[in-house]
């Protein structure tokens, strides 16, 4: 070892260190010549390098990674086209507000200008880190070894804190390699590891309590922030206390169980009738960690979700510029969903002591249940061959522990599972929501067992979604990890395919030849999922499907179930602009097939 080495380490393997003092136990990523000095370190350290087949891979994984464990997780990423292989799933994850610092080598800082191997250089010398100035929260490039210490201190900080989400750290491939002092290190190593998150104080509080007790029909409409902030026990003392029926964007599915009493279902596009009446006709919305995202409003539409203004909003959020953003707010409040609700208790009961009971209304979502389960029955029963998608949510359920985590992915797996779905343990479903990306189901299950060994992981996708990306399988293999991927394969971008088919009459681009029962010559899900040294098998009769589940899950091995479905559409109340876009004053629902 020459002197140089002698006097300090590598910045790649500080940085290892430095993540090791974090407790990180897994990096998500792919080898590229930029990176290798980082693949060195840590091969030398406890963390764990989980290596895939494509960087989207790695970005979805470490997405539900974070989703489970409530942390940033850790990508490491090569240059150019390993970093734009890579910006789907950091997209996906930035959209869903979850946090993630991706660690990207890039080309030598003495060859800035030179056009040098893999460069994005056509219109901008040095500049690849800009790709991802409009998803993330910061974009760094370190040109100097002595501020890496500092960058990777913000960089946690920031994707932790306030609306969490991805930030990239960009690293020239000669930074990596130079040899440092500890100093700029340990300079920070007793920095604080997570910061304190904003709350309200107790006139607000009280002013919400107040409003929210006077309303003769109130309703709590919660977002993802809920789950982001691991609040659901919170939420559950205050609507219980207060009487308030809930409804749930497509993120706050799970935010309560459920078959809680309390819970009205999702809203919008893929709501039910109950839902969405009950927010139309509130007097007060108390909106808790949600967006007032487009498909969860029905397009903002007036007279399908929400009838704002009319009713009046209470919207708390942490961060300020999604209060008031698609709706007009009565009171904003800038705060951590945790830390609030903590304070609302608290006031809450000190001013209503016994609460507000609301018995005719919890009868109401109880009756609606029955009979929503009811008329759906013969679906959810039906021995229909391809299945139908109705039966395939309801054997699934039926063979799952109440813990189990579902990742889904688009279509009937996301917008059926939405509704139709039951969720028993809040945070257990990882759903692609903002960018609804296609293929994120499949790595995100790696990433969601990964964070959690002990429990059952099942991937929900669609025929296209997992297409994507299949080799994923091989790095599922690799790690033995006992995931079920069920594959309800309609042969179609079913959900695209149904809207073509509602608004010109075909399916040309949407669909693939052949039929769900017979593909002609279209993939073996099951042979490839063999192929890869998992298990695969494709169904031949409704039947057998909630018999399989149960195998696969008994048998703790990676499990691909080739599930053949008809592509029926999801039945919905709410609206969608895009109606109106392709037929325009002609009353054509994406149902009609």
């Amino acid at each position: 070892m020459d002197g140089a080495k002698l006097e300090g380490k590598t910045v790649a393997e500080h940085i290892v260190d430095f993540l090791e003092r974090r407790e990180v136990k897994h990096v998500f990523g792919l080898c590229g010549h930029t990176n290798i000095a980082v693949l060195a370190a840590l091969a030398e350290s406890p963390i764990d390098f989980v290596t895939v087949r494509h960087e989207q891979i790695a970005s979805h994984a470490a997405d539900a990674y974070a989703r489970v464990t409530g942390e940033a997780s850790v990508v490491l990423s090569h240059l150019s086209p390993g970093l734009t292989n890579c910006a789907t799933g950091v997209a996906n994850a930035a959209l869903d507000c979850i946090p993630m610092v991706v660690i990207a080598g890039d080309i030598p800082t003495h060859y800035y200008g030179k056009h040098p191997h893999q460069e994005v250089n056509l219109h901008a010398d040095a500049a690849q880190w800009e790709i991802y100035r409009p998803f993330v929260k910061r974009a760094w490039r370190v040109d100097r070894a002595d501020l890496m210490a500092e960058i990777l201190e913000k960089a946690f900080h920031l994707a932790e804190s306030g609306q969490p989400g991805p930030v990239l750290v960009n690293v020239p491939m000669d930074i990596f390699s130079e040899v440092i002092p500890a100093d700029s290190f340990d300079r920070i190593r007793d920095n604080t590891r997570a910061l304190k998150k904003p709350s309200i104080d107790d006139e607000t509080a009280r002013e919400i309590v107040e409003a929210l007790a006077k309303a003769e029909n109130p309703v709590a409409y919660v977002g993802g922030g809920i789950l982001l902030a691991q609040a659901s026990e919170e939420l559950r003392e205050f609507v219980e206390h207060m009487g308030l029926p809930v409804a749930h964007s497509l993120m706050g599915k799970g935010a309560l169980r459920d078959d809680h009493p309390l819970v009205l279902g999702m809203t919008g596009f893929w709501g039910t009738e109950l839902v969405n009446q009950s927010c139309l006709n509130a007097d007060y919305i108390f909106a808790l960690g949600t967006r007032f995202k487009e498909a969860d409003c029905s397009s903002w539409y007036p007279g399908y979700t929400f009838n704002i203004p009319g009713s009046k909003v209470i919207h708390i959020d942490i961060e300020p510029q999604e209060i008031g953003r698609n709706y007009p707010t009565e009171l904003g409040v800038v705060a951590d969903a945790k830390a609030a609700l903590r304070v609302l208790n608290r006031v809450a009961r000190k001013m209503y002591p016994g609460g507000f009971e609301r018995p005719a209304l919890e009868q109401k979502i109880a009756d609606f249940r029955t009979d929503f389960k009811a008329r759906n029955m013969e679906m959810a029963t039906s021995s229909a061959f391809p299945m139908m998608p109705e039966r395939i949510l309801a054997d699934t359920r039926k063979a799952l522990p109440e813990d189990a985590i579902i990742t889904t992915d688009v279509g009937w797996n996301k917008n059926g599972v939405g509704q139709q779905f039951d969720i028993l343990t809040p945070g257990s479903i990882l759903t692609p929501g903002g960018f609804a990306t296609m293929g994120f189901g499949p790595p995100g299950a790696i990433g969601a067992k990964m964070a959690a060994p002990d429990r059952v992981v099942i991937s929900l996708v669609g025929d296209g979604g997992f297409g994507q990306n299949p080799s994923m399988l091989a790095t599922a293999v690799e790690l033995d990890l006992g995931i079920i991927w069920v594959v309800m394969n309609n042969n179609a971008f079913g959900t695209i395919a149904g809207l073509q088919k509602a608004h010109y009459g075909l399916t040309y681009g949407t669909t693939f030849p052949g039929s769900a029962a017979a593909p002609a010559n279209g993939p073996g899900y099951a042979d490839i999922a063999r192929a890869y040294g998992a298990e695969g098998h494709r169904l031949s009769a409704a039947d057998e499907l909630l018999p399989a589940l149960e195998a696969a899950i008994a048998s703790g091995k990676p499990t691909v179930l080739d599930v053949p479905m008809i592509n029926n559409p999801t039945p919905t109340t709410g609206h969608w602009n895009i109606l109106d876009i392709y037929s325009p004053d002609k009353d054509v629902s994406h149902v009609a097939t």
